[in-house]
């Protein structure tokens, strides 16, 4: 790693002064020459006890990148402003979103305002630092994620997902995607991301719907619901995310796939666990955390612990970096200024990881103002970094008091309107920015490139400008396992272009490439049929009795899509591989997924292949069908919505992402509330929680919930001083009286009383504390 020198010239954290030796950089953004050499700059003096703004070119001197590694200046302030998400379009440009409308001060003044903008930065003058910007969209009010797709781009400006055609640089025809993208909520949760997956579909963090344009019309479908801020893919198109305590997250399986049964709470191997070590080590002291007040979350020198705003995770497919980085995953942690690298570990379906370093970062930051909340693949093989460049990152609604005099002490609030956009590349390589032509049959070729970004978007651009000439070099490629990362994509464009053939499909099943007969069974949805449906039958019952393990959640996933054409059929398959495989929770997993309000038909139907209660099919799909049988005695949504109309909007928006609709916790987020003795018991212990947060470990119905099972700490929305009484009384009703709860429903006066006892409140309560509550 390289060396940070600082120099201590008083004893306390607040009046340090850090001499900080430069990194390799790049100079002023208009040097060209300077953007191709290593360039020494002078000390730079950075003073911690108020975090000051400082150029881009000093903020680079204030960073430590790990051995081998340099990171340059991209784009900055006057050229871009409050950066949040980035992509790029076929000529190398990028296309950005700035949230300046957010958290101006710490009560959010004017964050209704539309000052948000999509802007494209260009590299006019080729020498890897943006020159020209031109504004795409204005007057948006606090955007969030951008796409590319078919000539035009999908624009998120919450409460709703836009479409523009794109003409010139300008926008054209609007369109309405989904009016309900977005519905309440605050800006840390609402959904985001929009990546354009190896499926030809459109995920989300903080969602669970997924986007297709088919023609003109636009197609929207159920998915698993996934992570908080920012979304990636790796070469097979699987999905990665993680919360904001939590490192990575991420799929087994095929994003498409499991979401089916409304009755099923999770599918094993979705939302996994992919790296469960949150440690992180800043190279600073970070006290301006919105819970640096509890013990546990900064060590003795006052820094981070654990991961409190992790974000952005990207699954490094660049090529520029070497086999070595094949398989990373980098996640930004913007409150402590630096970006982690972990490295995956796959054993058949199942995907670990672990972090690459230990008491150190790939990237880290003395400068405060540094926020890495983006990670992004480029055309170029590099790594970007969005840096929104700030000193408030946390919301209004969970500001705590404590974060407000660490903004006040250090002078955080201001100035805004600035910005950064870094590129890391390997030193002493000179990465070359990727143009994607215009030619179908190049393009066909790129599908195999060893820049994901550059498959990707290949295959993108095939798709998007309905290159059909290039189908029989399309079917030629797909031919080609010795080479499966273009065999793939190859046999995605395909599907994309609507020529995906059945023979084709059927070939690659039974290809012994593992990867290629992934993409084929993920691609059989597809192209099946009430015509060819009879084909794919015994290919699937084959794999099965093969004894194919890696193929047999797959081939449970694939029985629901043969359901509607032979019921039987599909029964069939389903029997066949819960007896070959009755002890594996993933393939038990997927079966239920195909028995949506057909769960105890099938219970019988297995009573004679698998009476073994204690198998782990029967356990799972037995909790499934006392889940369903209980959930039936719920109150009715309809007459709670009517009489507590606030409180219900409060709970989708403020709630229900963690702890579920149906009131029964969310994995890797928050317990359950349907049936809690903290929701239906003592009123001023939940107005409390509910006001001020709880940390955890907390017990719910005997059992204990801590991290990292699920987030240890549960925000409070009482510090936010517009939030009425009468609201948090709806809330509270609202969630005592639904599901199978049925307590007291909690008053506007009693909220107040507790609101005013606990006035001086600081920091959320510990269950202790709560049990000592008068």
């Amino acid at each position: 790693m390289k060396k940070l020198q600082y120099l201590i010239l008083a004893p306390t954290a607040a009046c340090m002064l850090f001499y900080c030796q430069t990194n390799k950089t790049t100079t002023a953004q208009n040097d060209a020459a300077s953007q191709e050499s290593a360039v020494k700059q002078e000390p730079v003096t950075y003073d911690l006890a108020s975090a000051p703004v400082v150029s881009p070119e000093a903020s680079l001197g204030l960073m430590q990148v790990a051995d081998g590694f340099e990171v340059k200046l991209v784009a900055a302030e006057p050229l871009v402003s409050t950066p949040v998400a980035m992509t790029f379009d076929y000529k190398g440009r990028m296309w950005v979103v700035e949230m300046e409308g957010y958290m101006p001060d710490t009560v959010g003044t004017g964050e209704d305002i539309p000052t948000g903008k999509v802007v494209i930065l260009e590299d006019t003058d080729k020498d890897g630092v943006a020159d020209d910007r031109k504004v795409f969209l204005d007057s948006l009010v606090l955007p969030r994620a951008i796409c590319l797709i078919d000539g035009g781009i999908l624009v998120a400006e919450p409460p709703s997902l836009w479409y523009y055609e794109i003409s010139n640089d300008k926008p054209g025809k609007k369109t309405l995607v989904d009016a309900e993208y977005a519905v309440g909520g605050n800006v840390e949760h609402q959904p985001n991301g929009l990546v354009r997956a190896l499926d030809n579909w459109i995920y989300n963090a903080k969602s669970s719907k997924r986007y297709r344009k088919v023609g003109e019309e636009w197609v929207i479908e159920p998915t698993h619901f996934r992570g908080q801020w920012g979304i990636a893919q790796d070469n097979y198109g699987r999905l990665y995310y993680n919360t904001n305590s939590e490192n990575l997250l991420g799929d087994y399986f095929s994003p498409g796939f499991g979401a089916t049964n409304k009755h099923q709470r999770g599918v094993a191997g979705f939302n996994e666990k992919i790296v469960a070590n949150n440690r992180v080590y800043p190279i600073r002291p970070t006290p301006g955390v919105n819970r640096g007040y509890m013990e546990g979350i900064l060590d003795d020198s006052l820094r981070l612990v654990n991961f409190t705003a992790a974000s952005g995770p990207v699954v490094y497919r660049g090529g520029l970096f070497g086999e070595e980085y094949a398989s990373n995953v980098f996640v930004a942690e913007p409150s402590a200024n630096l970006i982690k690298r972990n490295i995956l570990d796959e054993k058949g379906y199942i995907t670990g990881g672990e972090q690459a370093y230990t008491e150190k970062e790939f990237v880290a930051s003395v400068d405060e103002r540094f926020r890495p909340v983006s990670l992004y693949n480029a055309p170029d093989g590099a790594l970007y970094v969005v840096d929104m460049y700030r000193g408030i990152i946390q919301h209004k609604t969970y500001l705590t008091p404590y974060l407000k005099k660490q903004i006040g002490s250090r002078k955080l609030t201001q100035p805004l309107g600035y910005g950064r956009i870094y590129k890391i590349v390997p030193e002493n390589k000179k990465p070359e920015m990727v143009i994607l032509p215009e030619d179908p049959g190049q393009l066909v070729k790129l599908l195999g490139h060893e820049n994901g970004w550059v498959r990707d978007n290949a295959q993108q651009m095939l798709i998007d400008r309905n290159f059909t000439q290039a189908i029989p070099a399309l079917r030629q490629a797909a031919k080609a396992t010795d080479k499966p990362l273009l065999a793939m994509h190859a046999l995605w464009t395909l599907e994309g272009l609507g020529a995906l053939q059945t023979e084709e499909v059927l070939a690659l099943l039974q290809q012994p490439v593992w990867p290629v007969r992934m993409q084929a069974l993920t691609a059989l949805p597809s192209v099946l049929n009430q015509s060819n449906y009879r084909q794919y039958v015994p290919v699937l019952e084959q794999l099965v009795a093969s004894n194919d393990t890696l193929a047999a959640p797959y081939v449970a996933f694939m029985a629901n899509y043969i359901h509607p054409y032979d019921k039987a059929a599909s029964s069939s398959l389903l029997q066949k591989v819960v007896k070959q495989y009755p002890a594996n929770k993933y393939v038990a997993d997927a079966v239920i997924s195909n028995l949506y309000d057909r769960e105890e038909a099938f219970q019988k139907a297995m009573t004679a292949i698998a009476p073994d209660t204690s198998l782990t099919f029967n356990k799972r799909l037995q909790r499934v069908i006392t889940q369903t049988s209980s959930a039936k005695a719920n109150r009715s949504p309809e007459a709670l919505l009517k009489a507590f109309p606030k409180g219900a909007a409060m709970f989708a928006s403020a709630c229900q992402t963690c702890h579920g609709a149906d009131g029964n916790g969310v994995k890797s987020l928050a317990p359950p509330l349907n049936q809690s003795e903290w929701v239906t018991g003592d009123k001023n212990k939940l107005i409390s929680i509910v006001l001020f947060g709880l940390t955890g470990p907390v017990s719910v119905n005997g059992h204990l919930y801590k991290a990292p099972e699920i987030n240890g700490d549960m925000p409070g929305i009482g510090y936010d001083k517009d939030l009425s009484n009468e609201n948090v009384a709806q809330l509270l009703s609202y969630i005592r009286k639904s599901w199978r709860n049925n307590a007291e429903t909690v008053t506007a006066e009693e909220v107040k009383r507790v609101r005013d006892y606990l006035k001086d409140r600081q920091k959320a309560f510990t269950v202790e504390e709560l049990n000592q509550f008068p």
